[in-house]
């Protein structure tokens, strides 16, 4: 197309602008990628190992990373020249290459060898990997929309467990110690991934799968399901804390304790209302009801995966519903988490107290909780579940139930 007045072509001129627009674009698009690996607070960071399964993982993937990035840089160099030096400048056809069978020969093997010297050490690191013969510890890990349960049962490792005890959010396990973690799932299929400790496993309704979990020292190891499972999938967390064996023996003692009775009023009004309330789904071992009768929660009465998470000694932990919201405040979180290795066992012990609690965060899911985690809570809408939640359902819960119940549990710890 030329301009009428002077005939110039208006492609021409038009082409250094689109090449510039088209230059300034791949150069945001770049700085945009570059940005985005440059996190300064990544606790889920797969290149910041803190324990002997994720080192190997480590270990293994920047060889491979190098290897493959070579290929790619030595495959894009090799597609520029030839875009550049064969692009059309009205001359014939370049000589084509097909039917040189040494160059083809040559070009099938070498990929080959790539392929074969890559897969020789990872499958050795997998086969590693999915030994579990050296593991001290059980825990039973259960998935479920949208939370992770965490259960100790009777065994001589873990320094002994006499009781079963049965938590979620935050898997507590002792220090440098080879954990073995029995997976499964109450529903659909969720996977098991704390980056820093170890890889991903999937935990498959109706079937068990083993995980070797280890942690160098003492700290908090963030992590996610890894793998879609519904509406909150992106709400559901999960937290390991190492502890050393000194501080694992304290809270395994704390978890153990006989059940006390509320010491305020308002606490025990809280107590009533759980009763009230809550422990159709909800369990908090010895609790009793007027006539000194254990009070069994049963969720499988209305909760789909037939669970819900055991509060019996909830202020012990730093999270709540699936580790999605905090039960202390940012402060007092920067300082557990930011712990040396020798401070941070006395930290994470003294649970959440008064001076440290997050109570807001705590009170809107009380108030009101499918608002705060989108959650499939109408019995209305649930006939493929024949009426069952999949969730924590809305109790309509007045304010001063609400004082009571945060006064109740701030106790149980």
């Amino acid at each position: 197309m030329r301009d009428s007045e002077t005939g110039t072509s208006l492609n021409h001129v038009n082409l250094p602008n689109r090449r510039a627009r088209t230059l300034k674009f791949a150069a945001l698009a770049t700085a945009g990628l570059f940005v985005a690996g440059c996190a300064t607070n990544a606790p889920q960071d797969t290149t910041d190992p803190a324990g002997t399964n994720a080192q190997q993982i480590y270990d293994l993937s920047w060889p491979i990373f190098a290897i493959a990035g070579l290929v790619g840089v030595i495959v894009f160099g090799v597609l520029a020249f030839v875009i550049v030096r064969d692009r059309d400048r009205g001359q014939p056809i370049p000589e084509q290459t097909h039917g040189k069978p040494k160059l083809e020969i040559a070009l099938t093997i070498l990929p080959a060898l790539i392929l074969i010297g890559v897969a020789i050490p990872t499958v050795g690191v997998i086969m590693d990997l999915d030994d579990t013969s050296d593991t001290e510890c059980v825990v039973n890990v259960t998935g479920q929309q949208w939370w992770w349960e965490f259960d100790y049962p009777v065994q001589d490792g873990c320094g002994g467990i006499t009781e079963p005890i049965v938590t979620s959010g935050q898997m507590v396990i002792p220090a440098d110690t080879n954990v073995l973690i029995r997976g499964t799932s109450r529903d659909v299929i969720h996977s098991f991934w704390i980056p820093r400790l170890n890889g991903k496993r999937d935990m498959v309704p109706g079937r068990v799968h083993n995980l070797r979990m280890q942690a160098n020292e003492p700290g908090i190891y963030a992590g996610q399901c890894a793998e879609f499972c519904g509406l909150s999938h992106a709400n559901m967390r999960m937290e390991v804390v190492a502890l050393d064996d000194g501080d694992f023996e304290t809270w395994k003692a704390n978890q153990l304790e006989d059940y006390e009775s509320p010491t305020s009023e308002a606490a025990l009004r809280g107590e009533t209302s759980f009763v009230t309330n809550c422990s159709r789904c909800h369990q908090i071992d010895g609790i009793t009801d007027a006539d000194g009768v254990p009070i069994v929660s049963r969720p499988d009465q209305q909760v789909y995966s037939g669970a819900a998470p055991n509060l019996t000694n909830l202020m012990t932990r730093n999270t709540f519903a699936g580790a999605s919201w905090d039960l202390i405040n940012q402060d007092y979180r920067d300082e557990v988490w930011e712990a040396s290795p020798e401070e941070f066992g006395d930290l994470y012990l003294a649970g959440v107290t008064d001076d440290v609690f997050n109570e807001v965060d705590l009170r809107e899911w009380l108030r009101n909780s499918p608002t705060k985690k989108p959650m499939y809570t109408d019995p209305l809408e649930l006939e493929a579940t024949d009426g069952l939640v999949r969730g924590m359902p809305y109790l309509a819960l007045s304010e001063d139930q609400i004082d009571d119940l945060l006064a109740y549990l701030l106790e149980r710890k």
